[in-house]
């Protein structure tokens, strides 16, 4: 009975196997009088593989295996039923193969089972030749093994599930890699090749990386790829977007905070920087965040340490930084916006991307990259005329790549054979400048693609004595100057001054902030 205990406290507290029943052959050797104690597991090939055998160091059979029929083991996993012998020696099915039981002594061998089904064998000698508890000793070994089975069935399942997980895992880690590495970043222009080039060198390296380039031109592209061919590959790369979350929770978000530390903290939790802790930090449009929460990340980046909100523990991190904006930084120091400290601390590897105007030559390639992966969420092959692909090549694309793949997929859905011509090609400007002139509420699927006109470009003389008013033309003064001129007629409000000078929203943003035009609230 003691024994018993022991054995089954000792299943309790480890799904290891191979630990567990090691010590479990130490309680049948020291509480039990069963000596030279083997238990062996029931392999995928049906055969049985020696895996434990008291006293000896582990691994030191992994190679003794028995087919069903073969030897005293081996006959009781074939008939599934326990044997007693009084004295093994004598038994002509007797094949000793790890050479540890003592012929002259008597041997119990049990099957293992578990829901049902044979699982090993467990076998056992008496320490003396003429035991008067043979049978008694059979009956308590076939208790261990109903024990043992079960604690072997856990532990084998357990097992199974961890092979599968880890293959799945490096799955997924070798799709990721192909998905988000260079294959993912398209481009065959001499600013591209640069790029790529760059980003190879930096990869290999721990160096704080910016990256900047106006929105829709694949900044997180480029982070992917950095980090997935970087040796902090098998690491964590965590993602966040600081013009998203207010600076109260933008603290939270990356520091993490301890319970109790403000209304509504009900637990403690990691933020973004301990998430990372061996990987990649991406940190999209930093040039968002306000000066105060600027010198807290200075220190986070300077030390590699920081506190938890309501916490007063330093944890240290080991974090690769990659930052992204589409802001002017070096305006922003100038104008007192951003710490020059921090500045310089994030400009360590700047990489600057092309807008997509500056390389028409990767329209083409892009499109059909974007037209399979819009194909493959549509379930169908898409395909583009030569003069729609003409079409996307002449437009200057303010919004870059995000805007592309816009277009293309609103094409994609319009077209109802898979084939994108010229006629379902359509430029947001475009239709809005023929919806003023017009004056009528017309369906933009009616319209025709053409080239959008510039935002740098006058009106169209009918428009332009419509809506230009006091703005002076293009070349009587600077391109600043007319825009100011136009904001002030709109009374700062930058829609109307977009409609003013026939330019888009995002076009006259743009040109506000390149101009460094200061706007007015009025």
């Amino acid at each position: 009975m003691e024994a018993l205990y022991n054995v089954s406290q000792m299943l309790s507290r480890s799904l290891d196997y191979r630990e567990t029943i090691g010590e479990v052959l130490r309680i049948l050797d020291e509480d039990a009088g069963l000596t030279r104690g083997l238990v062996s597991v029931v392999e995928p090939d049906g055969s049985l593989l020696v895996q434990l055998v008291h006293g000896a160091e582990s691994g030191q059979f992994e190679s003794v295996r028995y087919q069903p029929g073969e030897g005293i083991i081996g006959f009781v996993m074939e008939k599934d039923r326990a044997i007693i012998l009084s004295r093994v020696g004598d038994d002509r099915r007797f094949v000793n193969k790890p050479g540890i039981h003592d012929p002259d002594l008597p041997i119990i061998a049990v099957p293992i089972k578990a829901a049902g089904s044979l699982k090993g064998v467990v076998a056992a000698q008496p320490v003396t030749g003429d035991d008067p508890l043979l049978e008694e000793r059979a009956r308590f070994l076939e208790m261990i093994a109903n024990l043992v089975g079960q604690s072997l069935r856990l532990s084998l399942q357990v097992e199974q599930e961890k092979r599968s997980m880890l293959e799945e895992r490096d799955l997924l880690r070798r799709t990721v890699r192909h998905q988000h590495g260079f294959d993912s970043v398209v481009g065959r222009s001499a600013a591209m090749r640069r790029i790529f080039e760059q980003v190879r060198l930096v990869s290999k390296w721990n160096t704080t990386v910016l990256i900047r380039g106006e929105t829709g031109t694949g900044k997180e592209l480029i982070a992917n790829a950095i980090h997935y061919n970087s040796p902090r590959a098998r690491g964590p790369l965590v993602k966040l977007n600081c013009a998203a979350l207010p600076e109260n929770l933008l603290e939270s978000e990356l520091f993490g905070h301890e319970r109790g530390s403000f209304t509504g903290a009900v637990g403690s939790r990691k933020g973004r920087f301990e998430q990372a802790d061996g990987g990649t930090l991406f940190l999209d449009e930093i040039g968002e965040i306000s000066p105060a929460f600027q010198a807290k990340l200075l220190r986070v980046l300077q030390e590699g340490e920081f506190e938890r909100v309501g916490g007063n523990r330093s944890i240290k991190v080991d974090v690769r930084i990659i930052t992204a904006t589409h802001r002017d930084l070096e305006t922003a120091v100038d104008a007192g916006n951003f710490r020059e400290d921090l500045f310089y601390r994030l400009n360590v590897m700047p990489l600057h991307l092309p807008p997509l105007r500056e390389r028409p030559e990767d329209i083409p390639e892009i499109s059909r990259h974007l037209l399979a992966k819009i194909g493959s969420e549509q379930k169908r092959k898409l395909s583009i005329n030569d003069t729609a692909m003409r079409s996307l090549a002449h437009y200057e694309w303010p919004g870059n790549v995000r805007e592309l793949e816009n277009c293309l997929e609103r094409a994609a859905v319009l077209s109802e054979n898979g084939v994108i011509d010229t006629g379902l090609i359509r430029f947001p400007q475009r239709e809005r400048a023929s919806h003023r002139s017009s004056g009528a509420a017309m369906n933009p699927l009616d319209r025709p693609a053409e080239r959008p006109i510039a935002s740098d470009h006058p009106a169209a003389p009918e428009e332009a004595a419509a809506n230009a008013g006091s703005i002076p033309p293009e070349g009587e003064r600077s391109d600043r100057q007319r825009i100011i001129s136009a904001l002030e007629q709109a009374g700062w409000v930058q829609a109307k001054a977009a409609r003013l000078l026939n330019m888009t929203p995002r076009q006259i943003a743009y040109r506000i902030q390149t101009l460094n035009i200061e706007l007015k609230q009025i």
